[in-house]
């Protein structure tokens, strides 16, 4: 199995949207958005308007359950400089635990809710779950930050 290039991997509770799509895809270089979520592979609407906000920029865009993205990441093509989105951190650990080869995870907008709390000011919320699969990741080997856009300082979790 070819090990897929992926350039950039994301936490972002929005998925794709227009900082994702605007910003990060073509900061990292990127010229697919693999979209690994669970409920937004099925959901009709929620893919239409993601595949929009790609389609603007110029970047192909998939959309998968986590198990899939697992299953066929590495039938990636050698071409493909892929960005990976995942709406929470214990998605984007399935991957990593999945063997999906993520070294670095960029954490954006998590948001606030009941039993979250802040991280960061700029829209991470957190819980102990959430912690607790961040250690998680970083005992595989992953650095991961918070780094809201491209320009933005990065901190390490």
């Amino acid at each position: 199995m070819a090990e897929p290039n992926i350039v950039l991997a994301r936490i972002d509770n929005r998925l794709v949207h227009g900082q994702v799509g605007n910003q990060w895809a073509g900061a990292s270089k990127a010229n697919l958005i693999v979209v690994a979520d669970d409920e937004c592979a099925t959901d009709e609407v929620q893919k239409m308007v993601m595949k929009m906000t790609a389609d603007s920029v110029g970047i192909g865009i998939r959309f998968f359950t986590i198990e899939k993205t697992i299953e066929i990441i590495h039938k990636a093509s050698a071409k493909q400089l892929i960005f990976v989105v995942c709406k929470t951190p214990a998605a984007m650990l399935k991957l990593i635990q999945g063997g999906v080869p993520i070294k670095e995870v960029n954490v954006g907008n998590m948001h606030v809710k009941p039993g979250k709390r802040i991280l960061h000011e700029a829209h991470v919320y957190v819980d102990d779950q959430d912690m607790a699969d961040f250690e998680e990741m970083k005992k595989n080997g992953v650095h991961v930050y918070i780094q809201i856009t491209p320009g933005d300082k990065k901190y390490t979790v």
